[in-house]
């Protein structure tokens, strides 16, 4: 497991992009299972960096939750001591294309406009989510983070009581790294995302993950 950490870990470093955060119109929340991007949220938002938080979030394939992310995100918000008018909820989105889209549906319904947000995902997740905003939703500036945490201490005993005994947490955390950077290679490629630069070190992490059996995602990879 030493190997496996060692070269996830280099791709976890490359995902997170440590930008400083300004002042936003809104907060915008990825749904998962993860309900530490909720309590990041309410952080962000109790220091004053938005007025606002969109959860956004049906139940994926691998939720374990019974209702969709974006009502236990809210829930999660609310119980945190955030004032439900200030949240707004889309739980209907499936996969960032569609979270992102489909916010921008709902908030052109509600005849707001915004012009900068705060995406709040889970931290192997950051890049992906600035890149296909960027992409996807040119107009608005966006500035990501995720929870404060470390590599190691994601793993341990602080991951959500609803992930523990549901499935093998980090077997599955880091097979959606190897898929997710396949995805920033080629999803630019069919306009999902904007372009980034994949350093060498970074690739080759991922190619020695494929060969250790971290290939649920290989799919991806256009020959």
């Amino acid at each position: 497991m030493e190997k496996v950490d060692h070269y996830a870990k280099i791709i976890w470093e490359y995902m997170l992009m440590h930008q400083e955060l300004e002042k936003a119109d809104a907060i915008v929340v990825f749904g998962s299972n993860d309900t530490r991007v909720a309590d990041r949220a309410a952080e962000i938002f109790k220091r004053g960096f938005a007025p606002l938080i969109i959860c956004s979030g049906r139940n994926g394939k691998r939720s374990v939750f019974s209702k969709p992310e974006a009502v236990i995100f809210s829930e999660r918000l609310i119980a945190l001591g955030i004032p439900k008018d200030n949240i707004i909820l889309e739980p209907n989105a499936m996969n960032t294309g569609e979270n992102i889209n489909f916010t921008k549906n709902l908030l052109a319904q509600m005849k707001i406009n915004l012009n900068s947000i705060i995406v709040i995902q889970k931290p192997y997740m950051e890049r992906r989510a600035y890149a296909s905003i960027k992409k996807q939703w040119p107009n608005v500036k966006c500035m990501v983070t995720s929870p404060q945490i470390s590599y190691e201490d994601y793993f341990e005993n602080s991951y959500p009581e609803e992930c523990r005994g549901q499935f093998d947490f980090k077997n599955r955390t880091i097979n959606t790294m190897v898929g997710d950077l396949l995805r920033l290679k080629e999803y630019p490629k069919i306009g999902f995302q904007i372009e980034q630069e994949i350093p060498e070190n970074v690739w080759q992490a991922g190619q020695k993950l494929l060969e250790l059996g971290y290939n649920e995602y290989s799919y991806l990879i256009v020959k």
